[in-house]
């Protein structure tokens, strides 16, 4: 039950007051002064005042004034419930911070409705202070890059991805990072011919989509599942503040992509000057890594995926296949893949 404390020098309007909002399951605390109403409200902490402006000892002025200076009665609503109605008083009274003002006399829908409002407000305002307060203790505790990762399992909305659905679309706005925490993801675009290029493979424990900290970007490719992936998702505003405060993690950040954009100009090298036997035995390693396959595990992944990553055409990746499985470096059982000799395709030139 809330304690509304009602000052008010009329005895009988404030009894009669006091009776109305007990009516109302609130429960009330009377001062018929200012000076009264001031040690009231600083030993008990009610949750909204209702007070009155013409009051001997205080006036509804005086108490405001001094309540808002003490640090326990600062943030209390406060109503002002006055038979003065001229606009200069009513403009003081907001001025020196009440947050409504109702004048005598009033009808008890708009009295009742001026508090819940403000006890809305300050029940609402509590729960922001708390989220952000909450947010920067999270904050402080994340030191590196493993710390930020254990914020992102812990405070991420989680996200399941079934194989063949897309995580994010190419164009589309930038406004969240990832964390892969099962499966894995293919990130692509398509050439000017139409044909699918992609740039680059994730697994669990990898970031995805730390394109820009900025919400004004458009993801620069498309984000696909592989296989059934798990993320969690961290909308960039609230990264952006954990970056802000923790001076470690934008260093290990630059680190991270940078050795990204290494893993993509190795590939792009690659594709364009290794043989195609070169490519296709590199690009089934790949995805053995990425999938975190051992040798008696087979690889399940589409011929074009294969194609795409390797840079070559899906008929020459099929026939280099071929060849791999008469030599007997690999075995093929539909789109699953068994690599056979792991040395072997690492020396294929």
């Amino acid at each position: 039950m809330k304690t509304i404390l009602l000052i008010e020098d009329d005895r009988a309007l404030r009894e009669n007051t006091a009776e109305l909002l007990e009516l109302s399951n609130y429960n009330v605390l009377t001062a018929p002064n200012g000076k009264v109403g001031i040690a009231t409200a600083k030993e008990n902490s009610p949750d909204v005042i209702i007070c009155d402006i013409m009051m001997p000892e205080v006036d509804g002025y005086g108490v405001l004034k001094e309540l808002s200076a003490n640090e326990l009665t600062k943030n209390i609503p406060f109503i002002f419930l006055s038979a003065i109605t001229e606009h200069k008083s009513v403009r003081k009274g907001m001025d020196l911070g009440a947050d409504d003002y109702l004048t005598k006399p009033f009808e008890e829908e708009d009295l009742i409705s001026a508090i819940e409002s403000r006890l809305a407000k300050a029940k609402l305002l509590q729960q922001i202070s708390t989220k952000k307060k909450e947010a920067s203790r999270n904050s402080e505790e994340i030191g590196n890059l493993h710390q930020l990762k254990n914020y992102f399992d812990d405070n991420g909305e989680i996200i399941k991805v079934t194989e063949g659905d897309a995580i994010y679309e190419e164009g589309a706005r930038s406004t969240s990072v990832y964390l892969i925490l099962k499966g894995v993801v293919k990130c692509h675009t398509m050439d000017q011919d139409g044909k699918e290029l992609i740039t680059s493979l994730y697994h669990a424990d990898n970031f995805l989509g730390f394109t820009s900290l900025m919400n004004d970007v458009v993801y620069p490719e498309s984000a696909t599942a592989l296989e059934y992936v798990e993320l969690a998702s961290v909308p960039k505003e609230q990264l952006h503040q954990i970056v802000a405060e923790n001076h470690i993690i934008p260093l290990e950040l630059m680190s991270l992509l940078s050795d990204n954009i290494s893993d993509i100009k190795h590939q792009l090298l690659q594709m364009a000057y290794s043989s195609v036997r070169k490519k296709t035995a590199q690009t089934l390693l790949q995805f053995a890594q990425i999938m975190n396959k051992d040798a008696s595990e087979c690889i399940k992944i589409s011929r074009a995926d294969l194609a795409s990553v390797a840079g070559i055409a899906t008929e020459s990746l099929i026939r280099t296949l071929s060849s791999f499985k008469k030599e007997g470096l690999i075995e093929i059982e539909g789109r699953n893949i068994r690599v056979k000799e792991l040395m072997a395709l690492k020396y294929i030139t």
